[in-house]
Protein backbone atom coordinates (compact mmCIF):
# COMPACT_ATOMS: atom_id res chain seq x y z
CA UNK A 1 0.00 0.00 0.00
CA UNK A 2 1.21 3.62 -1.17
CA UNK A 3 1.66 6.24 1.13
CA UNK A 4 0.23 5.30 4.46
CA UNK A 5 1.76 6.72 7.58
CA UNK A 6 3.96 4.09 7.78
CA UNK A 7 5.87 2.41 11.10
CA UNK A 8 8.53 0.63 9.95
CA UNK A 9 9.82 -1.88 11.64
CA UNK A 10 12.26 -4.72 12.49
CA UNK A 11 10.59 -7.72 13.93
CA UNK A 12 12.03 -6.66 17.71
CA UNK A 13 9.87 -3.21 16.73
CA UNK A 14 6.84 -2.75 18.50
CA UNK A 15 4.11 0.06 18.50
CA UNK A 16 2.53 1.36 21.74
CA UNK A 17 1.02 4.80 22.34
CA UNK A 18 3.02 6.44 25.27
CA UNK A 19 0.76 7.00 28.11
CA UNK A 20 4.24 8.97 30.11
CA UNK A 21 4.33 11.19 32.85
CA UNK A 22 5.25 14.41 30.19
CA UNK A 23 3.76 16.77 32.39
CA UNK A 24 5.88 16.01 35.98
CA UNK A 25 8.67 18.05 36.66
CA UNK A 26 11.58 16.37 37.45
CA UNK A 27 11.95 16.09 41.12
CA UNK A 28 15.60 17.26 42.32
CA UNK A 29 17.98 15.64 44.32
CA UNK A 30 17.01 14.81 48.06
CA UNK A 31 18.50 13.07 50.92
CA UNK A 32 15.90 9.92 50.33
CA UNK A 33 17.18 9.61 45.97
CA UNK A 34 21.20 10.79 46.35
CA UNK A 35 21.67 7.47 47.18
CA UNK A 36 20.07 5.73 44.50
CA UNK A 37 21.49 8.68 42.10
CA UNK A 38 25.25 8.24 43.42
CA UNK A 39 24.60 4.48 42.62
CA UNK A 40 23.42 4.76 38.72
CA UNK A 41 26.23 3.51 36.37
CA UNK A 42 28.97 5.74 34.70
CA UNK A 43 28.98 3.18 31.82
CA UNK A 44 28.52 4.91 28.17
CA UNK A 45 25.99 2.90 26.04
CA UNK A 46 25.63 1.44 22.19
CA UNK A 47 22.99 2.68 20.18
CA UNK A 48 22.07 -1.30 20.43
CA UNK A 49 22.14 -1.50 24.13
CA UNK A 50 20.02 1.95 24.33
CA UNK A 51 17.49 0.39 22.18
CA UNK A 52 17.18 -2.79 23.98
CA UNK A 53 15.79 -0.61 26.92
CA UNK A 54 13.80 0.86 25.01
CA UNK A 55 12.02 -2.08 23.63
CA UNK A 56 12.22 -3.89 26.98
CA UNK A 57 9.52 -0.84 28.39
CA UNK A 58 7.88 -0.81 24.98
CA UNK A 59 7.42 -4.93 25.50
CA UNK A 60 6.97 -4.52 29.09
CA UNK A 61 4.76 -0.91 29.97
CA UNK A 62 2.94 -0.75 26.55
CA UNK A 63 5.19 2.80 26.83
CA UNK A 64 8.61 4.53 27.15
CA UNK A 65 9.73 8.25 28.25
CA UNK A 66 13.23 9.27 28.89
CA UNK A 67 12.16 10.25 32.15
CA UNK A 68 12.35 6.22 33.54
CA UNK A 69 16.08 6.01 32.21
CA UNK A 70 19.18 6.71 34.48
CA UNK A 71 21.11 9.62 33.50
CA UNK A 72 24.20 7.28 31.78
CA UNK A 73 21.22 6.34 29.14
CA UNK A 74 19.87 9.75 28.70
CA UNK A 75 23.77 11.10 27.93
CA UNK A 76 24.51 8.39 25.75
CA UNK A 77 21.58 8.61 23.77
CA UNK A 78 21.74 12.64 23.70
CA UNK A 79 25.66 11.99 22.96
CA UNK A 80 24.77 9.91 19.98
CA UNK A 81 22.77 12.15 18.87
CA UNK A 82 24.55 14.95 17.94
CA UNK A 83 25.71 16.01 21.82
CA UNK A 84 21.97 17.64 22.49
CA UNK A 85 19.64 17.71 25.24
CA UNK A 86 16.12 19.12 24.68
CA UNK A 87 15.67 20.83 27.73
CA UNK A 88 11.71 21.82 28.65
CA UNK A 89 11.43 23.70 31.88
CA UNK A 90 8.85 25.64 33.99
CA UNK A 91 5.77 24.68 36.17
CA UNK A 92 4.41 21.26 35.77
CA UNK A 93 2.26 21.35 32.59
CA UNK A 94 3.67 25.16 31.30
CA UNK A 95 4.37 24.16 27.61
CA UNK A 96 4.63 28.02 26.53
CA UNK A 97 4.67 31.29 27.73
CA UNK A 98 2.22 34.04 26.86
CA UNK A 99 4.57 37.19 27.00
CA UNK A 100 7.54 38.28 28.80
CA UNK A 101 8.69 36.85 32.34
CA UNK A 102 11.42 37.42 34.25
CA UNK A 103 10.94 33.84 35.82
CA UNK A 104 11.08 31.94 32.96
CA UNK A 105 13.78 33.75 32.03
CA UNK A 106 16.00 33.71 34.78
CA UNK A 107 15.08 29.79 34.83
CA UNK A 108 16.49 29.46 31.47
CA UNK A 109 20.02 31.55 32.45
CA UNK A 110 20.02 28.97 35.80
CA UNK A 111 19.92 25.97 33.26
CA UNK A 112 22.50 27.41 30.53
CA UNK A 113 24.82 28.44 33.66
CA UNK A 114 24.47 24.84 35.12
CA UNK A 115 25.78 23.70 31.56
CA UNK A 116 28.21 25.99 31.41
CA UNK A 117 29.72 24.65 34.67
CA UNK A 118 29.23 21.19 34.02
CA UNK A 119 30.87 21.68 30.53
CA UNK A 120 33.83 23.80 31.68
CA UNK A 121 32.77 26.53 29.59
CA UNK A 122 31.58 30.51 29.52
CA UNK A 123 27.95 30.79 29.22
CA UNK A 124 28.34 32.60 26.29
CA UNK A 125 30.16 29.89 24.64
CA UNK A 126 27.36 27.53 24.65
CA UNK A 127 25.88 26.54 21.39
CA UNK A 128 22.22 25.77 21.92
CA UNK A 129 18.70 27.18 20.38
CA UNK A 130 16.08 28.52 22.87
CA UNK A 131 12.18 28.85 21.77
CA UNK A 132 10.91 32.29 21.59
CA UNK A 133 7.30 30.91 22.44
CA UNK A 134 7.68 27.64 24.00
CA UNK A 135 9.93 26.97 27.08
CA UNK A 136 12.17 24.80 25.52
CA UNK A 137 16.12 24.74 24.95
CA UNK A 138 18.17 22.92 22.99
CA UNK A 139 21.71 22.47 24.64
CA UNK A 140 25.14 20.83 23.07
CA UNK A 141 26.14 18.80 25.94
CA UNK A 142 29.19 16.36 26.33
CA UNK A 143 29.14 15.03 29.66
CA UNK A 144 27.64 12.82 31.99
CA UNK A 145 28.00 15.19 34.80
CA UNK A 146 25.87 17.94 33.16
CA UNK A 147 22.92 15.53 32.69
CA UNK A 148 23.03 14.73 36.52
CA UNK A 149 23.32 18.34 37.33
CA UNK A 150 19.74 19.10 35.05
CA UNK A 151 18.32 16.34 36.62
CA UNK A 152 18.67 17.74 39.79
CA UNK A 153 17.74 21.06 38.82
CA UNK A 154 13.92 22.59 40.22
CA UNK A 155 11.27 23.45 37.68
CA UNK A 156 12.85 21.38 34.71
CA UNK A 157 9.71 19.32 33.37
CA UNK A 158 11.40 17.03 30.87
CA UNK A 159 15.18 16.46 29.51
CA UNK A 160 14.69 14.26 26.20
CA UNK A 161 17.48 13.53 23.66
CA UNK A 162 15.90 14.63 20.32
CA UNK A 163 19.06 14.14 17.93
CA UNK A 164 18.85 10.27 19.00
CA UNK A 165 17.17 8.00 16.48
CA UNK A 166 15.86 4.77 17.70
CA UNK A 167 15.86 3.38 14.31
CA UNK A 168 19.91 3.18 13.80
CA UNK A 169 19.56 -0.42 16.19
CA UNK A 170 23.34 -1.42 14.45
CA UNK A 171 26.22 -0.16 16.91
CA UNK A 172 28.73 0.79 14.16
CA UNK A 173 26.47 3.28 12.70
CA UNK A 174 26.82 6.25 13.96
CA UNK A 175 24.56 9.43 13.82
CA UNK A 176 26.28 11.11 11.21
CA UNK A 177 25.60 8.37 8.97
CA UNK A 178 21.76 7.45 9.89
CA UNK A 179 19.93 6.88 6.96
CA UNK A 180 16.53 8.69 7.41
CA UNK A 181 13.36 6.39 7.63
CA UNK A 182 11.35 6.82 4.14
CA UNK A 183 8.01 5.90 5.71
CA UNK A 184 4.87 6.40 3.49
CA UNK A 185 7.06 8.28 0.57
CA UNK A 186 5.97 7.28 -2.37
CA UNK A 187 6.09 9.33 -5.79
CA UNK A 188 4.88 6.87 -8.39
CA UNK A 189 1.22 6.90 -9.62
CA UNK A 190 -0.98 4.44 -10.29
CA UNK A 191 -3.74 3.47 -12.67
CA UNK A 192 -6.91 4.20 -11.05
CA UNK A 193 -9.94 1.12 -11.49
CA UNK A 194 -13.03 2.55 -13.09
CA UNK A 195 -14.92 0.89 -10.04
CA UNK A 196 -12.84 2.87 -7.64
CA UNK A 197 -14.22 6.38 -9.08
CA UNK A 198 -17.06 8.32 -10.97
CA UNK A 199 -16.91 11.39 -12.91
CA UNK A 200 -18.67 14.37 -12.15
CA UNK A 201 -19.22 17.85 -13.58
CA UNK A 202 -16.83 19.70 -14.55
CA UNK A 203 -14.81 16.37 -15.21
CA UNK A 204 -13.61 15.72 -11.65
CA UNK A 205 -13.12 12.04 -10.43
CA UNK A 206 -14.57 11.38 -6.85
CA UNK A 207 -13.02 8.72 -5.10
CA UNK A 208 -15.55 5.72 -3.94
CA UNK A 209 -14.34 6.65 -0.37
CA UNK A 210 -16.12 10.25 -0.53
CA UNK A 211 -19.72 8.19 -1.13
CA UNK A 212 -19.48 6.01 1.79
CA UNK A 213 -19.44 9.73 3.80
CA UNK A 214 -22.16 11.41 1.47
CA UNK A 215 -19.60 14.06 0.84
CA UNK A 216 -20.70 15.25 -2.55
CA UNK A 217 -24.35 15.54 -1.25
CA UNK A 218 -22.79 17.88 1.33
CA UNK A 219 -21.48 20.38 -1.21
CA UNK A 220 -24.50 21.45 -1.63
CA UNK A 221 -24.50 23.16 1.17
CA UNK A 222 -21.08 23.43 1.69
CA UNK A 223 -18.14 23.64 -0.43
CA UNK A 224 -15.27 24.57 2.07
CA UNK A 225 -15.42 28.18 0.67
CA UNK A 226 -13.88 30.66 3.78
CA UNK A 227 -12.31 28.29 5.34
CA UNK A 228 -8.27 28.35 5.92
CA UNK A 229 -7.25 24.28 6.31
CA UNK A 230 -3.56 23.56 7.13
CA UNK A 231 -1.19 20.66 6.97
CA UNK A 232 1.89 19.52 8.41
CA UNK A 233 3.47 16.78 6.40
CA UNK A 234 6.20 16.91 3.66
CA UNK A 235 5.04 19.48 1.92
CA UNK A 236 3.62 19.93 -1.61
CA UNK A 237 5.10 18.62 -4.96
CA UNK A 238 6.51 21.47 -7.07
CA UNK A 239 5.17 19.26 -10.06
CA UNK A 240 1.52 18.94 -9.59
CA UNK A 241 0.07 22.28 -11.04
CA UNK A 242 -3.51 21.72 -9.45
CA UNK A 243 -2.09 22.50 -5.91
CA UNK A 244 -0.65 25.81 -7.37
CA UNK A 245 -2.09 29.07 -7.05
CA UNK A 246 -3.87 30.98 -9.57
CA UNK A 247 -7.49 29.45 -11.65
CA UNK A 248 -5.79 27.12 -13.62
CA UNK A 249 -4.21 25.48 -10.65
CA UNK A 250 -5.58 25.45 -7.43
CA UNK A 251 -8.56 27.26 -8.71
CA UNK A 252 -9.45 25.00 -11.58
CA UNK A 253 -12.50 23.99 -12.94
CA UNK A 254 -15.32 25.04 -10.00
CA UNK A 255 -13.24 25.60 -7.30
CA UNK A 256 -13.22 29.36 -6.83
CA UNK A 257 -10.13 31.06 -8.65
CA UNK A 258 -9.19 33.20 -6.00
CA UNK A 259 -8.92 30.84 -3.27
CA UNK A 260 -5.26 30.89 -1.53
CA UNK A 261 -2.62 28.40 -1.51
CA UNK A 262 0.19 29.55 0.50
CA UNK A 263 3.58 26.87 0.94
CA UNK A 264 5.93 27.44 3.81
CA UNK A 265 9.26 25.24 5.14
CA UNK A 266 10.48 24.58 8.33
CA UNK A 267 12.01 21.59 7.86
CA UNK A 268 15.88 21.42 8.25
CA UNK A 269 17.80 19.24 6.19
CA UNK A 270 21.08 18.98 8.19
CA UNK A 271 22.79 16.42 10.20
CA UNK A 272 24.03 19.35 12.32
CA UNK A 273 21.40 20.21 15.09
CA UNK A 274 22.04 23.65 15.14
CA UNK A 275 21.87 24.49 11.35
CA UNK A 276 19.13 26.45 10.37
CA UNK A 277 19.26 25.58 7.04
CA UNK A 278 15.72 25.74 5.89
CA UNK A 279 14.55 22.95 3.22
CA UNK A 280 11.85 24.56 1.52
CA UNK A 281 8.45 23.84 0.80
CA UNK A 282 8.55 21.49 -1.48
CA UNK A 283 7.65 17.71 -1.42
CA UNK A 284 9.92 15.69 -1.76
CA UNK A 285 8.31 12.24 -0.57
CA UNK A 286 5.01 12.76 -1.87
CA UNK A 287 3.20 12.18 1.21
CA UNK A 288 1.54 15.47 1.84
CA UNK A 289 0.87 16.16 -2.16
CA UNK A 290 -1.60 13.01 -1.32
CA UNK A 291 -2.89 14.72 2.29
CA UNK A 292 -3.44 18.05 0.66
CA UNK A 293 -4.78 16.28 -2.68
CA UNK A 294 -7.87 14.40 -0.19
CA UNK A 295 -8.50 17.30 1.60
CA UNK A 296 -8.70 20.32 -0.98
CA UNK A 297 -7.74 19.65 -4.25
CA UNK A 298 -9.28 21.21 -7.03
CA UNK A 299 -13.08 20.52 -8.29
CA UNK A 300 -10.83 20.34 -12.20
CA UNK A 301 -12.26 19.97 -15.69
CA UNK A 302 -9.08 17.74 -16.26
CA UNK A 303 -10.50 14.06 -14.92
CA UNK A 304 -8.73 14.44 -12.06
CA UNK A 305 -9.58 13.67 -8.11
CA UNK A 306 -11.43 16.11 -6.25
CA UNK A 307 -11.08 16.75 -2.82
CA UNK A 308 -13.77 17.42 0.09
CA UNK A 309 -13.18 20.70 0.89
CA UNK A 310 -12.22 22.05 -2.85
CA UNK A 311 -13.00 25.16 -1.91
CA UNK A 312 -10.70 25.84 1.11
CA UNK A 313 -8.29 27.95 1.26
CA UNK A 314 -4.67 25.80 1.88
CA UNK A 315 -1.74 26.18 4.22
CA UNK A 316 1.13 23.97 3.78
CA UNK A 317 3.63 23.60 6.05
CA UNK A 318 7.05 20.86 4.73
CA UNK A 319 7.78 20.19 8.65
CA UNK A 320 9.24 16.78 8.17
CA UNK A 321 11.12 14.42 5.40
CA UNK A 322 8.63 11.55 5.79
CA UNK A 323 5.67 10.50 8.42
CA UNK A 324 7.90 9.58 11.28
CA UNK A 325 9.42 12.01 13.53
CA UNK A 326 12.69 9.91 13.86
CA UNK A 327 14.91 13.25 13.22
CA UNK A 328 15.66 16.47 15.70
CA UNK A 329 14.68 18.28 12.62
CA UNK A 330 11.98 16.87 11.68
CA UNK A 331 10.47 17.23 15.76
CA UNK A 332 11.43 20.63 15.74
CA UNK A 333 10.46 21.48 11.94
CA UNK A 334 6.80 20.14 13.38
CA UNK A 335 7.65 22.30 16.74
CA UNK A 336 7.49 25.37 14.52
CA UNK A 337 4.98 24.53 12.03
CA UNK A 338 2.60 24.37 14.91
CA UNK A 339 4.12 27.69 17.22
CA UNK A 340 3.62 29.79 13.34
CA UNK A 341 -0.16 28.21 12.90
CA UNK A 342 -0.75 28.64 16.25
CA UNK A 343 -0.46 32.82 15.80
CA UNK A 344 -2.63 32.72 12.83
CA UNK A 345 -6.41 34.00 13.36
CA UNK A 346 -7.40 32.86 9.73
CA UNK A 347 -6.58 29.18 10.14
CA UNK A 348 -9.23 26.90 12.08
CA UNK A 349 -8.08 23.38 11.07
CA UNK A 350 -4.80 21.61 11.01
CA UNK A 351 -4.15 17.94 9.65
CA UNK A 352 -1.33 15.98 10.44
CA UNK A 353 -1.04 12.67 9.02
CA UNK A 354 2.71 12.34 10.82
CA UNK A 355 3.91 10.75 14.32
CA UNK A 356 5.88 8.46 16.32
CA UNK A 357 5.97 5.45 19.12
CA UNK A 358 5.79 7.59 22.62
CA UNK A 359 5.63 11.59 23.20
CA UNK A 360 7.83 13.94 21.67
CA UNK A 361 7.28 16.19 24.39
CA UNK A 362 8.45 19.74 22.30
CA UNK A 363 5.98 18.78 19.73
CA UNK A 364 3.46 17.61 22.60
CA UNK A 365 4.04 21.63 24.23
CA UNK A 366 3.90 23.07 20.36
CA UNK A 367 0.46 21.25 19.74
CA UNK A 368 -0.84 22.59 23.31
CA UNK A 369 0.08 26.46 22.07
CA UNK A 370 -1.78 25.77 18.89
CA UNK A 371 -4.59 24.19 20.46
CA UNK A 372 -4.91 26.71 23.29
CA UNK A 373 -5.75 29.36 20.43
CA UNK A 374 -8.74 27.91 19.29
CA UNK A 375 -7.20 25.09 16.22
CA UNK A 376 -9.15 21.93 15.28
CA UNK A 377 -6.05 19.39 15.46
CA UNK A 378 -6.41 16.32 13.82
CA UNK A 379 -3.65 13.71 13.69
CA UNK A 380 -3.68 9.96 12.14
CA UNK A 381 -4.24 7.54 14.77
CA UNK A 382 -1.24 5.53 13.01
CA UNK A 383 -0.54 3.46 10.30
CA UNK A 384 2.05 -0.10 10.08
CA UNK A 385 3.26 -2.85 9.26
CA UNK A 386 1.44 -5.97 9.83
CA UNK A 387 3.92 -6.54 12.81
CA UNK A 388 2.79 -3.66 14.58
CA UNK A 389 -0.76 -3.25 13.63
CA UNK A 390 -2.18 -5.18 16.97
CA UNK A 391 -1.12 -1.79 19.02
CA UNK A 392 -2.63 0.81 19.90
CA UNK A 393 -3.09 4.55 18.88
CA UNK A 394 0.49 6.71 18.44
CA UNK A 395 1.81 10.08 19.52
CA UNK A 396 0.50 12.67 18.66
CA UNK A 397 -3.25 11.76 18.60
CA UNK A 398 -2.91 9.55 21.43
CA UNK A 399 -2.80 13.21 23.62
CA UNK A 400 -6.30 14.93 24.67
CA UNK A 401 -5.71 17.94 22.44
CA UNK A 402 -6.16 16.22 19.37
CA UNK A 403 -8.50 14.56 17.39
CA UNK A 404 -7.72 11.29 16.34
CA UNK A 405 -8.83 9.11 13.13
CA UNK A 406 -8.08 5.96 11.28
CA UNK A 407 -9.24 3.94 8.94
CA UNK A 408 -12.12 1.04 8.18
CA UNK A 409 -12.65 -1.04 4.98
CA UNK A 410 -16.10 -1.53 3.25
CA UNK A 411 -17.36 -4.09 4.61
CA UNK A 412 -20.76 -4.16 6.76
CA UNK A 413 -19.50 -4.05 10.21
CA UNK A 414 -16.32 -2.13 11.51
CA UNK A 415 -13.04 -3.42 10.15
CA UNK A 416 -9.78 -1.48 10.37
CA UNK A 417 -7.76 -1.30 7.29
CA UNK A 418 -5.31 -3.68 7.16
CA UNK A 419 -2.54 -1.41 8.41
CA UNK A 420 -4.76 0.83 10.68
CA UNK A 421 -4.20 1.06 14.25
CA UNK A 422 -7.57 1.97 16.37
CA UNK A 423 -7.88 2.46 20.21
CA UNK A 424 -9.73 4.23 22.78
CA UNK A 425 -8.52 7.77 21.38
CA UNK A 426 -9.78 7.64 18.57
CA UNK A 427 -12.80 9.85 17.56
CA UNK A 428 -13.71 8.92 13.72
CA UNK A 429 -13.27 6.75 10.74
CA UNK A 430 -13.31 7.05 7.48
CA UNK A 431 -14.07 4.22 5.05
CA UNK A 432 -10.83 3.98 2.73
CA UNK A 433 -10.16 0.24 1.75
CA UNK A 434 -11.75 -2.26 0.16
CA UNK A 435 -12.63 -5.09 2.39
CA UNK A 436 -11.85 -7.50 -0.69
CA UNK A 437 -8.57 -5.77 -1.88
CA UNK A 438 -5.99 -3.65 0.55
CA UNK A 439 -4.74 -2.04 -2.41
CA UNK A 440 -8.04 -0.08 -3.27
CA UNK A 441 -7.71 2.69 -1.59
CA UNK A 442 -9.26 6.32 -2.22
CA UNK A 443 -8.08 8.06 -5.19
CA UNK A 444 -6.01 11.16 -5.03
CA UNK A 445 -3.46 13.66 -7.57
CA UNK A 446 -0.75 11.72 -8.39
CA UNK A 447 2.88 13.48 -7.28
CA UNK A 448 3.31 14.26 -11.13
CA UNK A 449 1.04 16.34 -13.24
CA UNK A 450 -1.54 14.03 -15.08
CA UNK A 451 -1.15 11.34 -12.47
CA UNK A 452 -3.76 9.34 -10.21
CA UNK A 453 -2.63 7.45 -7.52
CA UNK A 454 -4.23 5.11 -4.28
CA UNK A 455 -3.57 6.36 -0.81
CA UNK A 456 -4.74 4.39 2.25
CA UNK A 457 -4.42 4.13 6.17
CA UNK A 458 -5.24 6.55 8.98
CA UNK A 459 -3.39 9.42 7.11
CA UNK A 460 -5.66 9.18 4.27
CA UNK A 461 -8.83 9.30 6.61
CA UNK A 462 -7.52 12.10 8.90
CA UNK A 463 -6.69 14.31 5.59
CA UNK A 464 -10.58 13.25 4.98
CA UNK A 465 -12.06 14.68 8.33
CA UNK A 466 -10.14 17.43 8.28
CA UNK A 467 -11.33 18.10 4.77
CA UNK A 468 -15.35 18.14 6.54
CA UNK A 469 -14.54 19.75 9.16
CA UNK A 470 -14.15 22.65 6.62
CA UNK A 471 -16.91 21.77 5.44
CA UNK A 472 -18.93 22.13 8.57
CA UNK A 473 -17.09 25.02 9.53
CA UNK A 474 -17.65 27.23 6.26
CA UNK A 475 -21.45 26.31 6.79
CA UNK A 476 -21.16 27.60 10.62
CA UNK A 477 -18.61 30.10 10.07
CA UNK A 478 -19.42 32.21 13.75
CA UNK A 479 -19.29 28.36 15.09
CA UNK A 480 -16.29 27.88 17.73
CA UNK A 481 -14.24 24.70 17.46
CA UNK A 482 -16.33 22.51 20.11
CA UNK A 483 -19.88 23.29 18.50
CA UNK A 484 -17.90 22.15 15.12
CA UNK A 485 -16.79 19.23 16.53
CA UNK A 486 -19.89 18.14 18.38
CA UNK A 487 -21.73 18.41 15.16
CA UNK A 488 -19.06 16.00 13.36
CA UNK A 489 -19.72 13.81 16.18
CA UNK A 490 -23.59 14.29 16.11
CA UNK A 491 -23.08 13.47 13.16
CA UNK A 492 -21.42 9.83 13.06
CA UNK A 493 -22.90 6.46 12.72
CA UNK A 494 -22.21 5.48 16.31
CA UNK A 495 -23.34 8.45 18.51
CA UNK A 496 -24.39 8.94 21.09
CA UNK A 497 -22.28 5.44 22.03
CA UNK A 498 -18.85 5.40 21.39
CA UNK A 499 -17.06 2.23 20.48
CA UNK A 500 -13.48 1.59 22.45
CA UNK A 501 -11.87 0.95 19.09
CA UNK A 502 -13.42 2.95 16.52
CA UNK A 503 -14.59 5.90 18.37
CA UNK A 504 -18.60 7.61 17.23
CA UNK A 505 -17.19 5.90 13.66
CA UNK A 506 -18.02 6.86 10.20
CA UNK A 507 -19.12 11.08 9.55
CA UNK A 508 -22.04 11.47 7.15
CA UNK A 509 -21.05 14.80 5.56
CA UNK A 510 -24.24 15.48 4.31
CA UNK A 511 -25.83 15.28 7.95
CA UNK A 512 -22.43 17.60 9.28
CA UNK A 513 -23.43 20.43 7.12
CA UNK A 514 -27.24 20.84 7.65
Amino acid sequence: MKKTLAIIAGASLLIFSSCTRDEDVLSPITEENVVLVEQESDEFLTIEEINTIIDKSLNEKGAFSWDDVPANVLWSAAVHGREMITVGYGNKGESFREGKSSRLEGIQNDILLTVAASESQTKSNLKYVSDAVLNVIDIHVTGLETIRDLKAMSNIRYLEPNGYSYFTSTPEVTVSTQQRSSSGCDMSGSNLNTNDYRTIAPGSLVSWTLDNHNVTQAWNESTGAGVTLAVIDTGISPNQPLLSPGSSGFGDGYSINNRTVEKYGTYIDSPWWWSNNIDGPNDRCGHGTSMISAATAPRNNDNKPVGVAYDANLVSYRGTADVLLNDYHERKGVSNALRALGDRSDVKIISMSIGYLWTIRNVRDAVRYAHNRGKLIFAAGGTSTEITNAYPVIFPASMPETIAVTGVTDANNYKRCDTCHSGPQIEFTIVMERDNDNSRTAAVLGFYGGDNDYVGGSSVATATTAGIAALVWAKYPNWSRTQVLNRMRQSSELYPNRSNAFGYGNIDANQAVQ
